[in-house]
């Protein structure tokens, strides 16, 4: 006799920010770096058609401003270790923050942990469990540098982990910390490319019980001759980011792939897919997804708000995304995040309010 398997499910997402707001300042300090008058001018442009209003960062309202002796403002740009300093304090504080917000933790068993923004050991997962008084026996898993799709990895390991122990509850959290990583240089297109990123965090209570998304089948795909148009590398000035301008056209092109676009739909036309959570990797990404997959025009608008009102938070954001669709309880819905490789991750889901 066949034993049906427990379905897991998002319960509950909460989400947080930081106070200090980074957008404009940030704009003023890369646009003193240019030379050139045209360079300045197509910077000013291009970040007024970003589609991003706001960013947040960790950094006090005095060190986010970029004012002379603030943490960009020195003779020197600040080491890797100041910036881990600052992550170490910064990170657990924030992501603390995002789980306070979720109405229960009780009863937590394992934490599946997302960041690529940052270093430490004893672990965040370590640090967090015992901050939130959990039992020594907590199972725990970390997840790092895989960057913007990292969000979705954590979520569909956390179902793994329901779906093989149906008693599993997993606290699962993505927290990001972009903003200590930017680097002073004349580049144009790697200033307009740190201009997108922003710090957040976001934790979820994932179960095969209550009601919430139904995480349905996953999705992975790697395109290949890619992996330079996005790379992450550590430096002695933090890690430093190289996001090429051809990434939403190679995307684009990808996603008319009918192959791709089959796996994509499992059999039901995407234009009948209710809730579309896609990482808002920028403008230009969202774009290139709703062409290449022709997508009615409303499909992404989650999204777009989540760019305009806090930026690009890295694996963080596909949760921001998810935190208001859960709200919607759509009965179909599809989670797409994007990033080094160049890669393509995400998974199936819709509303269930059974007990499991």
């Amino acid at each position: 006799m066949q034993t049906l398997r427990p379905v897991p499910r998002i319960n509950a997402i909460a989400t947080a920010l930081p106070d200090g707001e980074i957008d404009s300042h940030y704009r003023n300090w890369a646009q003193a770096q240019l030379r050139q008058d045209k360079q300045r001018r197509v910077f000013a442009r291009m970040s007024a058609r970003g589609g991003i209003d706001r960013r947040f960062s960790v950094l006090g309202a005095g060190q986010s401003h970029f004012d002379a002796g603030s943490f960009y403002g020195g003779d020197q740009a600040p080491g890797t270790a100041q910036r881990m300093a600052i992550y170490a304090s910064e990170a657990p504080r924030l992501a603390l923050s995002a789980i306070a917000r979720l109405p229960d933790i009780a009863g937590v068993t394992h934490i599946v942990v997302a960041s690529c923004t940052g270093f430490l050991a004893p672990g965040l997962d370590q640090i967090i469990a015992r901050q939130l008084g959990l039992s020594a026996d907590v199972e725990r898993i970390s997840i790092g540098f895989m960057g913007c799709y990292a969000g979705i990895t954590a979520l569909r390991t956390a179902a793994h982990i329901a779906r093989s122990d149906p008693d599993a509850r997993v606290l699962t959290l993505a927290v990001e910390l972009c903003t200590l990583h930017l680097q002073e240089t004349e580049d144009l297109e790697a200033l307009l490319a740190m201009g997108q990123f922003a710090d957040g965090a976001a934790a979820a209570i994932i179960s095969t019980s209550g009601a919430g998304l139904a995480m349905g089948e996953g999705i992975s795909a790697a395109l290949e001759e890619s992996s330079d148009l996005i790379t992450w590398t550590i430096g002695d000035t933090g890690f430093a980011m190289h996001l090429s301008g051809a990434v939403p056209g190679r995307f684009g092109a990808a996603l008319e792939d009918s192959d791709l676009v089959s796996r994509l739909g499992n059999g039901t036309p995407l234009d009948r897919i209710d809730a579309w959570a896609v990482h808002p990797g920028g403008r230009s990404v969202l774009d290139a997804v709703e062409r290449g997959l022709s997508l009615p025009e409303d499909r992404l608008q989650v999204s777009r708000t989540i760019l305009r009102e806090c930026g690009n938070m890295s694996s963080a954001t596909v949760l921001f995304v998810l935190e208001q669709i859960l709200k919607q309880r759509p009965e179909t819905g599809l989670a797409l995040a994007f990033g080094p490789g160049l890669a393509l991750e995400g998974f199936r889901f819709g509303w269930t309010g059974d007990a499991g």
